[in-house]
Parts: C-alpha cells; sequence; structure tokens
C-alpha cells in the first residue's frame, strides 16, 4: 500500500477513533481524552493511552504504551489486536470499519524492509508465531484432548492465536477466530513456514469455515517437528495423526508434512538410519508411502511403514483408544525400537 493511502486510512480512523478503540481495544475504557487499554493487543490494564481528540499533542488515533515505549496509529492496533500479518488485510479491515470502497488498482511499491510481509512468506510466517502464546491452557489444549492427544510433552511447534484473521475463498467478509498455529521448520531448525487450524471458540471442533486449515511459505522438504530425530525418526501426514502415534511413542522424533505431497518429498537428517512411515490409508497416503521409501532405500535408510487399522492413527486412537493403539504398533516396530520407544514408555 502506498504512503499516502496508508496515512489517509489512518486519519479517516482517527476521526473515530473512540469507536475503533471500543471495537478494536474492547478491554479498556475512556478516560478524559484518552482510551486507556493494557497494550495494543488488546490486553487488560492502562499502560497504553489512544488520543481520542486532536490537541497540541497531536491528532486523535495515535497511541503510546508507556510500559514498552510502543507507538503507532490505529492501523497498528487494527493489525495488532487482530493478530494480522499481511498488511493488505489490515487495511481491508479497516475499509470495512469505515465502509470504504477497494481503492483502484495501483502498481506495487518497491520492497523495502520496512514494508509488510509478502502474503505467505517465511516472513509473514515467523510474523505470524511471534503473535501467538504456547497452548498450555488455550482451546488448542481443548481442541486436541477432545481429539484423544494428551501426550502434549515436547510439542513446543505448536502455538495459539486468539484471533487470527481467516479470510474466505470465495470473497466474503473476513473474520477471525481462534486458531492452532503450527511452526514449520527445516533441518537446521530455521522456521520456514506456518499451518492454522482454525478453531471454534470453545475448542470442540474445528471453525466452521470452508477451509479450516492453510499453510503459508516455504513447505517442500519442510516439516512440523515434535522431538529432535538421531538414527530413528518418524514422519506422517497430518500433525493430529502424527501427534496420536506419539502418544503411543513419545520418546520418539516426528515430524508433520502436512499433506500426502509434501511428505513424499521430506528431507532427511543426516544422522537418520531408520525412518517410520506414518501411512494414511487412502490413495494419496499410498502414493506418498511408496515414493518416501523409495527415497529412503535410495539414501541409504531403512523404511518401514507403520499402518492404521482404520483411516489414520486418530481415528484408531479415538475409536480404540491409546492400550489398543500401542498393541496395534507393537508388531509393526524393529524389535530394538519396540523396547526402546515402546515398552519402556508403559
Amino acid at each position: 500500500m502506498p504512503r499516502r493511502d496508508a496515512s489517509e486510512l489512518a486519519h479517516r480512523l482517527g476521526e473515530h477513533a473512540e469507536a475503533v478503540c471500543r471495537r478494536y481495544l474492547s478491554n479498556g475504557r475512556r478516560r478524559g481524552s484518552y482510551w486507556t487499554v493494557g497494550d495494543v493487543r488488546n490486553a487488560p490494564g492502562r499502560s497504553m493511552f489512544v488520543r481520542l481528540v486532536s490537541s497540541t499533542k497531536g491528532p486523535p488515533g495515535k497511541w503510546t504504551d508507556a510500559a514498552t515505549g510502543e507507538h503507532g496509529d490505529l492501523l497498528d492496533v487494527i493489525r495488532e489486536s487482530l493478530g494480522l500479518v499481511d498488511f493488505k488485510d489490515v487495511a481491508d479491515e479497516a475499509r470495512a470499519f469505515l465502509t470504504l470502497p477497494d481503492p483502484a488498482p495501483i502498481r506495487p511499491a518497491p520492497q523495502r524492509s520496512c514494508q509488510p510481509a509478502q502474503v505467505g512468506s517465511p516472513e509473514a510466517a515467523t510474523r505470524l508465531l511471534a503473535m501467538s502464546k504456547p497452548i498450555v491452557g488455550t482451546v488448542v489444549e481443548t481442541y486436541l484432548r477432545k481429539r484423544g492427544i494428551t501426550t502434549l510433552r515436547g510439542t513446543g511447534s505448536l502455538r495459539f492465536h486468539p484471533r487470527c484473521y481467516y479470510r474466505p475463498e470465495d470473497g466474503g467478509p473476513t473474520e477471525t477466530w481462534p486458531a492452532m498455529i503450527a511452526a514449520v521448520r527445516d533441518l537446521d531448525g530455521r522456521l520456514t513456514g506456518a499451518h492454522r487450524t482454525w478453531l471454534a471458540p470453545d475448542g470442540i471442533g474445528k471453525a466452521p469455515v470452508d477451509t479450516p486449515r492453510r499453510a503459508m511459505g516455504d513447505l517442500l522438504g519442510h516439516a512440523v517437528r515434535f522431538g529432535v530425530p538421531d538414527s530413528v525418526m518418524a514422519a506422517g501426514e497430518g500433525i493430529e495423526t502424527t501427534l496420536s502415534l506419539r502418544c503411543a511413542l513419545p520418546d520418539m522424533a516426528m515430524a508433520a508434512a502436512l499433506s500426502a505431497a509434501h511428505l513424499a518429498s521430506v528431507l532427511f537428517p543426516p544422522t537418520l538410519r531408520r525412518l517410520y512411515v506414518i501411512r494414511d490409508n487412502d490413495p494419496a497416503g499410498d502414493g506418498a508411502r511408496d515414493t518416501l521409501v523409495e527415497r529412503a532405500m535410495e539414501a541409504g535408510i531403512e523404511a518401514i511403514v507403520l499402518s492404521p487399522a482404520m483411516e489414520d492413527f486418530n481415528e484408531d486412537l479415538r475409536h480404540f483408544g491409546l492400550t489398543a493403539l500401542r498393541a496395534l504398533i507393537a508388531d509393526q516396530l524393529v524389535r530394538r525400537d519396540r523396547f526402546r520407544f515402546l515398552e519402556r514408555a508403559a
């Protein structure tokens, strides 16, 4: 967005500063000529104050957080309070609030370090993760436990965002929902992308949207990682499927590649000697299994397929329970791994 358009939007929002604050900083209140709140992310408190009327100190809409020294305008308030990443989304939200039409198409300005992150880029994923927090005590934990996933040790790759921006693919109005945010990393631990699962506000299931799961960033070859792999690891498609197996094998490092195509392309750690392929019981899963097994064999890595009784291991876990799941995979493990990862964890 050109700077003049951003300035114009910020000015228009400033003309309705109190209404903006009441909507996006609802945990605050008016105190004289200012709106006070905990911070720009709408935390309760009084350290941040937003100017509501023009004065010799400046125009309405400007804010300062006395606790952190942060300052900005009402576009920043919309971005941070909703957890938006792409600046275009911030502008769209501002226009929707002001009921302004979309601007005429313009030639993009040259990319500069102060520009917002490109949509879907690793930088945007980094910002999204930074806006999120640990899952303990959140609706993400509720959601996973309702899926039968109770072993959450070593799940630092998962984060919680209370109001993650969701744009319908049909161009409908933008929405915000709680979301599970998963960090996608390369073999060196560098963040390359993120995966979002939008959830119902109470955590009992996914949000009622058309596509409750979406990924962003550089995904090919990378994965959502649980544990540090040594000579043995497991790799699967979905986060929930992988975590379900990890309930039975909590000490085995695992990686969720997020799709069948990405599972087939997952990269191998240099120390890996044996790979367990977590299979989904469908044609796409079979294709990913065959490709990944072939690649592993070419790399001199032993590849062993772990197959569920139902569609995937999360269904097995929910329908049969953890004890039955452990019994199901016992005979599929190499004997030494059965003792190392299964019997010792019992």
